[in-house]
């Protein structure tokens, strides 16, 4: 059996995220399992699903987890997993009012359980400027705090720049 390991790669909007997560995985042997955290409210967001699940290629199994990102990552079993996003997933978590500390809880239990290759995404939020408003600064720090604890844990950190994957840890 063979010992987690936890990949990390953030980065703003755009900067290839998803694109150098997908590599990452795809250079192990599939089956792979693509968590998907994103819910699809408009036409804008169907059409971003569509093109992420168009540009993987055979051999990926998707699950969708907007909620319960510990239990999709207990039932991938020890195939490498990518989750896209983290970012999503805490705005799936604030929205529906549940405990994010909780889930965080939950998410860094079922990382250190695994067995195999984990990659997460998560947007780096904490760069620009402070939120007007309590919603958008209740989720600026419980991403920002989610990304703390996952980069703590991550054997490899990368935050992605224009397409071009800088090193951050490991």
């Amino acid at each position: 059996m063979t010992e987690p390991q936890v990949h990390f790669v953030l980065g703003g909007a755009r900067s290839g995220k998803s694109r150098h997560a997908e590599a990452s995985v795809e250079a192990l042997p599939g089956p792979w399992v693509y968590i998907a955290t994103a819910q699809a409210f408009d036409e804008e967001m169907h059409a971003r699903i569509a093109l992420h699940r168009a540009r993987r290629p055979s051999g990926w199994i998707t699950s969708e987890a907007p909620l319960h990102l510990a239990l999709a990552l207990e039932q991938a079993g020890d195939h490498p997993v990518l989750v896209d996003c983290l970012t999503l997933w805490v705005t799936n978590l604030l929205l529906g009012e549940y405990d994010i500390e909780d889930a965080a809880d939950g998410l860094i239990g079922a990382l250190r359980a695994r067995r195999g290759l984990t990659v997460l995404v998560a947007n780096e939020t904490g760069l620009g400027i402070v939120p007007d408003n309590a919603l958008a600064r209740r989720f600026r720090d419980a991403a920002g705090l989610l990304n703390q604890r996952v980069a703590a844990l991550a054997d490899r950190v990368e935050f992605m720049v224009a397409g071009i994957a800088m090193r951050v840890k490991g």
